[in-house]
């Protein structure tokens, strides 16, 4: 579809389709509880797109004409290829992924919180784990919005958007592990995230939490997390969204990841760290 067809759509269905798969019950996971999501394995449809229409991203007015372009994987989905030989290098993630959150309200799945939601981390790719808050019994899990690549801020509001072909999850439940928000272990860091209306609240609000967590789970006192945090920890920007002309309701915050580095923490504090986020029965 050229994006003449798709505009009409979209303003006349305001609040979606934006489609996801869920609620998935964990059985055993209670409130106070962490789940941990493994993603075991993500593959693509062999096919995605990128757009931006107007009014959106960081962006908003410095466009005349909106945009939408296709792409054609290759079969083993190992790259995109773009214009004038540009080759992109894919690396399937899921945008959304959340529990219920506590409210019983419904919650837009392009918002992001606590419970989950609209994270856009690049970095959840197979081989890692993201850890959620349980508010509701079951958890309820739920996920969609499959990103094919995409790059930290996702500054035009869309990354390679897609569809999965395969999606396997493997779900543990941590009891009495009373984690604050969204959490991501991958090979080789532990990733912090923070939402907030401002990129300037949405920093503080990562360093607090990435404090926070490295004085509660690798047992370091707040002020030499704080040096850490100087030191070694970079914050990136993961989603700088804008939706100044856009037909949606909600307009997702912004949000900064912590990325904290396994090989400066060192093995005494990696094992504590282990031993709090998954603690033996």
């Amino acid at each position: 579809m050229s994006f003449a067809d798709r505009e009409p759509l979209r303003r006349q269905f305001p609040s979606g389709p934006y489609s996801n798969v869920g609620p998935v019950e964990v059985r055993g996971a209670e409130p106070g509880d962490t789940l941990e999501c493994r993603m075991l394995a993500l593959r693509t449809i062999d096919w995605g797109w990128n757009s931006f229409p107007l009014g959106v991203g960081a962006l908003p007015a410095d466009f005349d004409a909106p945009y939408v372009h296709y792409f054609r994987f290759d079969q083993e989905r190992r790259h995109a290829e773009f214009v004038d030989g540009i080759r992109i290098p894919l690396a399937p993630s899921m945008g959304v992924f959340a529990v219920e959150p506590k409210s019983e309200e419904p919650v837009s799945a392009i918002l992001a919180g606590p419970h989950g939601g609209n994270l856009d981390l690049g970095e959840l790719v197979a081989g890692t784990s993201l850890f959620l808050p349980v508010f509701k019994s079951g958890a309820r899990v739920w996920t969609g919005d499959a990103n094919a690549a995409q790059g930290d801020g996702v500054v035009d509001q869309t990354s390679i958007e897609t569809a999965m072909q395969e999606l396997r999850v493997q779900y543990q439940v941590h009891k009495n592990v009373n984690l604050a928000g969204p959490t991501v272990e991958t090979p080789t860091h532990w990733i912090v995230l923070a939402f907030a209306e401002s990129l300037d609240n949405a920093l503080t609000a990562c360093v607090r939490a990435a404090i926070a967590w490295l004085n509660v789970y690798a047992q370091l006192d707040r002020r030499d997390a704080y040096a850490l945090c100087s030191m070694a920890v970079s914050f990136r920007v993961t989603q700088f969204a804008d939706q100044t002309g856009s037909v949606y309701t909600s307009a997702p915050p912004k949000t900064i990841h912590a990325m904290i580095p396994k090989d400066v923490l060192g093995e005494r504090v990696l094992t504590r760290v282990e031993r709090s986020m998954r603690p033996r029965p």
